[in-house]
């Protein structure tokens, strides 16, 4: 049973890589709070990433879908919802280009319902907030990949006009507007952040750092795209949390932030220094070292040369920095996996 008095927000997809990160952390920060997990549950979603938050007192679980529209409205009027942190998508680019449907329909449709049933509980009409929830705020999170790719130089700021690349940031790019359209159209208290690739515990097995880890503890070949040389900015999962926060709680009505780890790597750059790790903390059999394993495969489809994010605005305006580097993040996530898979 949660706690009557606590004010009771809408994390959707927390049984996700981030929002399972997400949502431990937030618990801990903030006693007066409640949780409401509202999650599908589909291939990425693992209840075994929130394990330590079996018998919580102020979190639930609700097994759906952000679709449903019966669902949202009932969940918003049941526990009287006053803000939502929307995780919630399908993100994986590979599968966005073998069943790009499926991405619009979460993404894309499962967003607006969100927004829409938060406008119509928390509003009286457009622009006038009913009194007891003049301080809702409906909070976005979105995606680097929706400005999509750069040249050698330069980095995406809030000011990059969108340039999807993939089914994947497409839909994304048109969840961002729905929200930002519900802003401006209605006066709803929206915020966004777009942030670049994460890393660190409970990430899905089928993304690049777990893949990497994976392949090369079990002596399979460890499958980079193309040349190698694709280039990511790397945000530690926790940083990235604690950005979520900091906008939540204080962002400005109808802005956007960029959430970026200033960590410019290329794949190979990853997988060397993941397999120079993995040599000293968990040797092969034979000593050899585990690049042996790198094997270029085709490239994806769309792929994009580089992202990269200028945090400042979110820096300056709202004081976040990165607690991690690279080299300290990538090392807590080795240790994590490890434990995992030996």
């Amino acid at each position: 049973m949660l706690k009557n008095n606590n004010t009771t927000i809408l994390v959707t997809g927390c049984a996700g890589f981030i929002g399972s990160n997400f949502v431990p952390y937030y618990l801990e920060k903030y006693p007066n709070y409640n949780i409401i997990n509202l999650d599908l549950l589909t291939y990425a979603g693992d209840l075994e990433n929130l394990e330590e938050l079996d018998n919580h007192p102020r979190y639930k679980f609700i097994k759906g879908d952000i679709c449903n529209r019966e669902l949202v409205e009932f969940i918003f009027t049941e526990y009287d919802i006053r803000g939502v942190i929307h995780f919630a998508a399908e993100s994986h680019v590979d599968n966005s280009i073998k069943n790009p449907g499926v991405f619009v329909q979460t993404n894309v449709n499962g967003t607006y319902t969100l927004v829409d049933v938060a406008k119509k509980h928390w509003m009286e009409k457009p622009f006038k907030y009913k009194d007891e929830y003049k301080s809702c705020r409906f909070h976005h999170i979105s995606t680097d990949e929706v400005y999509g790719t750069l040249g050698e130089t330069g980095l995406f700021t809030e000011k990059t006009p969108y340039a999807p690349n993939s089914p994947y940031s497409a839909s994304k790019a048109s969840s961002d507007m729905i929200v930002r359209s519900y802003v401006e159209t209605f006066g709803l208290n929206c915020v966004i952040t777009n942030c670049s690739n994460n890393y660190g515990p409970k990430q899905h097995d089928e993304k690049l750092i777990p893949t990497i880890i994976r392949n090369a503890l079990k002596g399979n070949q460890i499958p980079i795209y193309g040349d190698g040389k694709n280039v990511r900015d790397w945000l530690y999962v926790l940083d990235h949390c604690k950005g979520i926060d900091l906008v939540f709680q204080k962002g400005l009505k109808g802005e956007t932030y960029n959430i970026g780890g200033r960590n410019e790597k290329t794949n190979l750059q990853i997988v060397n220094t993941i397999c120079e790790i993995l040599d000293k903390k968990a040797p092969a059999a034979d000593k050899s070292s585990y690049k042996k394993l790198i094997t270029f495969v085709e490239d994806r489809a769309g792929h994009d040369r580089r992202y990269a994010i200028d945090a400042t605005k979110l820096e300056n305006e709202l004081g976040w920095k990165a607690d991690e580097n690279f080299e300290t993040g990538i090392i807590k996530t080795i240790e994590w996996y490890l434990g995992k898979y030996l």
